[in-house]
C-alpha cells in the first residue's frame, strides 16, 4: 500500500520533510512514526496507519510534499486503513486526500518535479465596444492600482462584467498560486508575469539566496490576503503604565516561586479577556459567504511569538476565563513550545483576536496586519519614561505606545475607540487584588 500525505488541517496543503525515521526493509507497526513533517508552523509525526515492510521511501529529507503526495510504500497482509494517519495531534480528516480544495493549494512546491494542480490565470480579457474599462467600484479599482494589477483580466461575475472583492480576490490568489509553484512555468497572463519573473539580481553585486520556509511563504500569502480584502483602520493611542510596572516589580517574585514570570503581555491577556467580553465586535468575524457577522462567546487570544522559524502565533484559550496566574503561566509554556518548534497544529488556530508586543526588542508604534478571519490587532510598543503633565504639574511617567488596527466593515471607529479605552483604563487603573495571589 502506498502511504499518502492526508488533509493536515484547515488551510494546510503540505509541509517540509525533516526526517525520515524508517528505513526500507525495515519492519514497522501500526500507528508507529515514520516521518516529521514541519507545515506551516509546527513539527508533527506521521504514524504508520498499519503494520507491515517499507518497501520504498519516495522522499527525502528537506524535499516539500503536498496532500495526496506518496511518502512511503508497506507490504502488509491485511490493510486496516485505506490512507495514512494524520499528523499527531492534528484532527481533521484522515482519508488521504487529491490536491483539490475550496482553498487554491499554490503555497506548496514539491522537489520530486511532480507539477502541483492549480487552476491557471486563464486568458480572459473584459473587452467593451467603447474601450471603457471593466466596472467596478472605486475602493476595488484603487486596489488594483496599489497592486499594479490589470482589472481587463480579472473575470467579473456581477451583471455586465462588473467586479466585486470577490472577484479581485480569487484573481489575486491565483497569481500567489503561481508565483510560489517552482515548477509550474506555464505562460502567464501579464500581471502574473510581473510577479513570478526572475531578476538577475547578481548582475549588480554579489548575492546569497535561501528558499522561502513554509511559514514564511504563508506569512507572505496570509498577508497579501489580508492586506487587499480587509478596510483597515489604525488608531493610535497612549498609555500610563507606571504604576502597573511598580506592581509587577512588587509580585514578580512571587510569581517566579510558583514556576511563572509574571510578563506585561500576560498582564494585557487578563486586560484583554475582560475588555473583549465588553465589546464583542473586536472579537468577531465576518462570515464573507452568509454576509453575517459572527460573534465568538469564546475568547482565544493569538500572542504573536518571535522564533528562529519566524513569526509564529499561537492561541491561548479561554483568556477571559482565567486568573492572571493561570494566564502567565500558560503564556510561558505556551511561549517555550513555540520557540522550541514543539508547537501543535491545533495549538495555531481558533484565535479571535490577536496581540503583537514589540516592546521587548525596542519597538515603538507600529501598524499591525489584521490576521484573518478575525477582525482586530493590538499591536504595543516599548514603554518610555516621558514627562508629562499632572495637575499643572510635569512628571516622569512610563508611556506605552498602542495601536489598535480593526477592521472598519465590523467596527466602527467610536467601537473602536471605547475598546481601546477599556483597555487603556485596565493597564492605568489595574487592580492589585487581580494580582496579587491568594
Amino acid at each position: 500500500m502506498d502511504v499518502k500525505l492526508p488533509q493536515l488541517a484547515e488551510g494546510v496543503e503540505g509541509g517540509t520533510v525533516v526526517s525520515i525515521l524508517v528505513a526500507e526493509g525495515q519492519v514497522i507497526e501500526k500507528n508507529q512514526p515514520f516521518m516529521e513533517l514541519e507545515t506551516q508552523k509546527a513539527v508533527g509525526s506521521i504514524p504508520a496507519p498499519s503494520a507491515g515492510v517499507v518497501t520504498k521511501i519516495h522522499v527525502k529529507q528537506g524535499m516539500e510534499v503536498n496532500i495526496g503526495q506518496t511518502l512511503i510504500s508497506i507490504e502488509t497482509a491485511a490493510i486496516s486503513a485505506p490512507a495514512a494517519a494524520p499528523v499527531a495531534q492534528a484532527s481533521p480528516s484522515m482519508a488521504a486526500k487529491p490536491i483539490s480544495s475550496p482553498t487554491p493549494p499554490g503555497e506548496q512546491s514539491s522537489s520530486s518535479g511532480q507539477a502541483i494542480t492549480v487552476a491557471p490565470v486563464d486568458d480572459y480579457r473584459y473587452q467593451s465596444s467603447s474601450g471603457m474599462a471593466p466596472p467596478a467600484a472605486p475602493a476595488i479599482r484603487k486596489i488594483a492600482r496599489e497592486l499594479d494589477l490589470d482589472l481587463t483580466r480579472v473575470r467579473g461575475s456581477e451583471a455586465g462584467g462588473r467586479i466585486n472583492m470577490g472577484d479581485l480576490r480569487a484573481y489575486v490568489r491565483k497569481l500567489q498560486d503561481l508565483a510560489f509553484q517552482n515548477t509550474a512555468r506555464a505562460a502567464p497572463a501579464a500581471p502574473a508575469a510581473r510577479l513570478t519573473e526572475t531578476i538577475d539580481f547578481a548582475k549588480w553585486g554579489a548575492i546569497r539566496r535561501e528558499k522561502m520556509s513554509p511559514l514564511r511563504r504563508t506569512v507572505s500569502r496570509r498577508m497579501v490576503e489580508s492586506w487587499t480584502s480587509i478596510p483597515k483602520i489604525n488608531q493610535f493611542a497612549d498609555a500610563d503604565i507606571t504604576a502597573l510596572l511598580a506592581l509587577r516589580k512588587k509580585y514578580a517574585p512571587v510569581y517566579e516561586k510558583n514556576g511563572t514570570h509574571l510578563t506585561l503581555t500576560s498582564l494585557l491577556l487578563f486586560i484583554l479577556g475582560r475588555a473583549l467580553k465588553n465589546h464583542p465586535r473586536a472579537n468577531a468575524s465576518i462570515d464573507e459567504v452568509a454576509l453575517e457577522i459572527v460573534y465568538k462567546d469564546y475568547c482565544h487570544i493569538g500572542v504573536a511569538v518571535d522564533s528562529e522559524g519566524g513569526l509564529i502565533v499561537p492561541v491561548l484559550r479561554d483568556a477571559d476565563k482565567k486568573d492572571l496566574l493561570q494566564l502567565a503561566s500558560d503564556l510561558h509554556a505556551l511561549t517555550e513550545k513555540t520557540r522550541q518548534r514543539k508547537i501543535s497544529i491545533e495549538e495555531l488556530q481558533g484565535g479571535s483576536f490577536t496581540i503583537s508586543n514589540q516592546g521587548s526588542i525596542g519597538g515603538g508604534h507600529f501598524t499591525p496586519i489584521i490576521y484573518a478571519p478575525q477582525v482586530a490587532i493590538l499591536g504595543i510598543g516599548k514603554g518610555q519614561a516621558k514627562p508629562v503633565a499632572i495637575d499643572g504639574k510635569i512628571a516622569i511617567r512610563t508611556i506605552l505606545p498602542l495601536c489598535l488596527a480593526y477592521d472598519h466593515r465590523v467596527l466602527d471607529g467610536a467601537d473602536a475607540v471605547r475598546f481601546l479605552k477599556d483597555i487603556i483604563a485596565g493597564l492605568e487603573a489595574f487592580a492589585e487584588a487581580d494580582i496579587k495571589l491568594p
